[in-house]
């Protein structure tokens, strides 16, 4: 299965989920984490095809990838989804994923 088939799964069980079932989410947020690190140019161009209510449930785990990857890119990347979708107002989870990045 490749990484856009795996992590819709992985999405819509998050979707579905309860707000106050706080193990059935951190499940999911580990599962996300474990398939986005695994390549930094594949998670990029799988968040290039996101679509907004997606990439909402990802920017959850934002700073779970990014301490991974301990990559400006990454950031960088992020900052432009970041204005392509500016209702999901995600510039706090962004910076928080920054601060993440060993200096």
């Amino acid at each position: 299965m490749d990484l856009k088939n795996e992590m819709e799964v992985i999405l819509k069980k998050r979707k579905g989920l309860n707000i106050n079932d706080n193990f059935g989410i951190a499940k999911c947020w580990n599962e996300m984490t474990i398939l986005l690190i695994q390549n930094e140019d594949e998670t990029i161009d799988y968040l290039n095809e996101c679509n907004e209510d997606y990439l909402y449930y990802i920017s959850e785990i934002f700073e779970d990838i990014s301490e991974q990857f301990q990559s400006k890119r990454f950031i960088t990347y992020l900052r432009k989804l970041d204005k392509k979708f500016p209702k999901l107002d995600m510039t706090k989870d962004i910076d928080i994923a920054e601060s993440y990045i060993e200096n």
